[in-house]
């Protein structure tokens, strides 16, 4: 087995994609995970991680020998080789983009469910015409020694000043955090909501303004979120550093392929797992009517109470905050027609799964965006009699290997 240090250059024959933004190339036996690469290239790449005894190495490109046609013009330099995180895919063209994510998704349902399924993998509304870009509305930054906005370096602490981010929306971009000066390791949170809520800024979590921090014990500290869903439009009030989808289109496209799931059910107890600030509690709640009950599960007491009050008007949802295995525990649910989960990228897990079949639903949506953790759960919900009827792959982070999932399974 060949023997390498780090910032070594090889040339390399780049082979097939791999789960976390990867392509795999093979140098003398040795497997090496390559970013900003794609298949079928010849490239020189540089060794950035040969810890003793790994199994494999890590290693970026520098120089195209031979170029993908799926190749383009990096919309991102800055996040390119040796750049910043969060944009690994920004040399590939956005059909290839989905390609790509789509294979990982397919590879993970066969290695890990045994299930064969071809994987399309959707755009979301406006990306084509957008190019890929200008989808996010939330941004975070850190300020370096001088006090320059950037991002950390990919698997590094060392931080990036930053001239651009074309991911962001217009609405961030306009503020102009960029070009400004900020106070030396601040972490900056920008916001720019779906709606008619002005962008919002914040320092270390305090409100900021042009005029510097606002500390008044009404500063606003939360934002407005709008979505068009089933034909509705839907309001929710979000802390503007706590958890929301970021792609200005995710909300209404994630929440609308769940209502799609599950349909109407009038009556039916539905069951909402890491349920957040209500983003499908309060569509879920229209389903089931007013003599429905949806049963609304999270760990984290901000979102919860920001779910209260986007949910105030409907006494059919009944929220729990805590641990979901340990909420499932105590029995709160009784027996479900549907559940739902929206876990974090780690999934749900085995003890999770053997909670929600035991509550006995006869369909389970999940909503991922971790491939990997999809096909475990799923593998764990058909060792337990749950079939894999439908899953709709979207693709709302371009220009990363981050793929969202929406899986509905039944039992027979």
């Amino acid at each position: 087995m060949s023997v390498a240090t780090s910032d070594e250059v090889l040339t390399l024959e780049i082979g097939p994609v791999a789960h976390g933004g990867h392509c795999v190339a093979r140098h003398e036996g040795r497997v090496v995970f390559v970013r900003h690469a794609l298949p079928g290239e010849r490239v020189r790449a540089r060794v950035t991680g040969t810890d003793p005894g790994a199994r494999f190495w890590r290693a970026e490109v520098v120089e195209v020998l031979e170029p993908s046609p799926d190749r383009v013009a990096d919309a991102w330099p800055e996040a390119g080789p040796g750049g910043v995180g969060g944009a690994e895919l920004s040399h590939v063209s956005l059909p290839a983009q989905r390609a790509w994510k789509g294979a990982v998704v397919a590879e993970q349902l066969r290695r890990l469910a045994r299930t064969d399924l071809d994987v399309v993998v959707e755009a979301a509304p406006g990306d084509d015409q957008r190019g890929g870009l200008a989808w996010r509305t939330r941004i975070e930054l850190v300020a370096d020694a001088q006090g320059r906005p950037g991002m950390h370096r990919h698997r590094s602490h060392e931080v990036v000043p930053l001239d651009s981010m074309p991911l962001a929306v217009p609405g961030i971009t306009e503020l102009g955090v960029l070009g400004r000066s900020w106070p030396a390791g601040a972490r900056l949170t920008v916001v720019a909501p779906v709606g008619q809520d002005r962008p919002l800024v914040l320092v270390d979590g305090v409100p900021w303004t042009d005029r510097g921090p606002d500390r008044r014990p009404n500063a606003r500290s939360s934002v407005r979120e709008r979505a068009v869903v089933d034909g509705r439009t839907l309001t929710w009030r979000v802390a503007a550093d706590g958890f929301w989808q970021v792609h200005r289109e995710a909300p209404a496209v994630i929440a609308g392929a769940v209502v799609d799931a599950v349909g109407p059910r009038p009556g039916a107890t539905v069951v909402d797992l890491y349920s957040g600030a209500g983003l499908l509690t309060l569509p879920l709640a229209g389903l089931v009517g007013e003599s429905g009950r949806v049963v609304a599960v999270e760990g984290d007491a901000r979102a919860v109470r920001d779910a209260r009050r986007n949910l105030h008007d409907h006494p059919q949802a009944e929220l729990h905050l805590g641990e979901v295995r340990e909420v499932l525990a105590r029995d709160v649910v009784g027996a479900a027609d549907v559940v739902v989960l929206d876990p974090p990228r780690v999934g749900a897990g085995r003890a999770v799964i053997e909670h929600v079949v035991r509550l006995a639903p006869q369909r389970v949506v999940y909503v991922a965006c971790d491939p990997a953790a999809l096909a475990r759960d799923v593998a764990y919900l058909g060792d337990r009699g749950y079939a894999l009827r439908d899953l709709r792959a979207l693709d709302l982070f371009p220009m990363t290997h981050h793929v969202e999932c929406v899986a509905v399974l039944d039992r027979p």
